[in-house]
């Protein structure tokens, strides 16, 4: 009992320490960016939502935000397409070279996104594209469509396949059963594949920057910024807006997510009974 006790003691300084060293600096962004002071410094010098309302004027910002959303949106829709394909193909099938396929697919959430970036530039300049918002999504589909998939598959594997056998039996063509049986059923964890795709393409920097060209996405924007000293309280007030939406839209994603595996828990217990 008493190793117990411990153990339980070190684990809760670690998981202390840890979200500490890694939240605690994130904290600090939105804090200094209602301080009235151009220089981030406490104690803050006044309250102020001036650097927010500067925001609302800001024509390049403005520009740079509808990339992201433009980007944003495609990469999450396109990835979720793909994600809903290869997630059946994964949890549906057997074929051979199946582990390799989902090695290769999975690759990017391991490999330095430096590197896939530095690849991608390299090849789309050989194939002679200019870099555009189009090069963007591109790049983007490769880091999205693996983060995609996690979440599919966790649904395919939560979902019955016996209903769309049911459903073939019943007379259904392929199509109609996609439509009409499997796709709503797979809608939770489809609209958490689309939130969580769409905040990593939102907050994605690296792959933006060897990528965007003279069209630049918010996050190369904002590095952009930081080169002047006299824009840093905006960028800290940008920067506070990404996180907020970050974390809404990650919030909302898991919560579906749980839910959906909650209802298909109960839906499994009660054929069970």
């Amino acid at each position: 009992m008493r190793r117990s006790a411990i153990a339980r003691n070190l684990l809760a300084f670690y998981v202390t320490v840890y979200v500490a060293i890694l939240y605690f600096p994130v904290l600090l962004l939105p804090v200094f960016s209602f301080n009235s002071s151009a220089t981030p410094k406490l104690p803050l010098t006044g309250f102020s939502f001036k650097w927010y309302e500067s925001l609302a004027t800001n024509s390049t910002m403005h520009s740079a935000a509808w990339n992201s959303l433009i980007v944003g949106i495609s990469a999450a829709v396109l990835s979720t397409i793909l994600g809903i394909c290869a997630a059946r193909a994964m949890t549906r099938y057997r074929f051979r070279g199946k582990g390799i396929a989902t090695g290769l697919i999975m690759a990017p959430l391991v490999l330095p996104e430096i590197i896939i970036a530095i690849s991608l530039l390299v090849v789309l300049l050989g194939l002679g594209l200019e870099l555009s918002l189009m090069t963007v999504i591109l790049g983007h589909l490769l880091i999205c469509v693996p983060y995609s998939i996690t979440v599919l598959v966790s649904g395919f594997e939560g979902f019955d396949p016996n209903m769309e056998a049911a459903s073939r039996d019943l007379g259904e063509t392929a199509w109609g059963t996609l439509t009409r049986i499997t796709l709503p059923m797979l809608m939770p964890s489809i609209i958490s594949s689309l939130l969580v795709t769409f905040t990593i393409s939102l907050d994605e920097f690296i792959l933006a920057f060897f990528l965007s060209g003279t069209e630049p996405t918010l996050p190369v924007y904002i590095w952009g910024q930081l080169r002047f000293a006299a824009k840093l309280p905006n960028v800290l007030a940008l920067g506070s807006i990404m996180i907020a939406a970050s974390l809404v839209m990650l919030t909302a994603a898991e919560i579906i997510r749980r839910r959906a595996e909650k209802k298909m828990g109960t839906g499994r217990q009660a054929e069970a009974q």
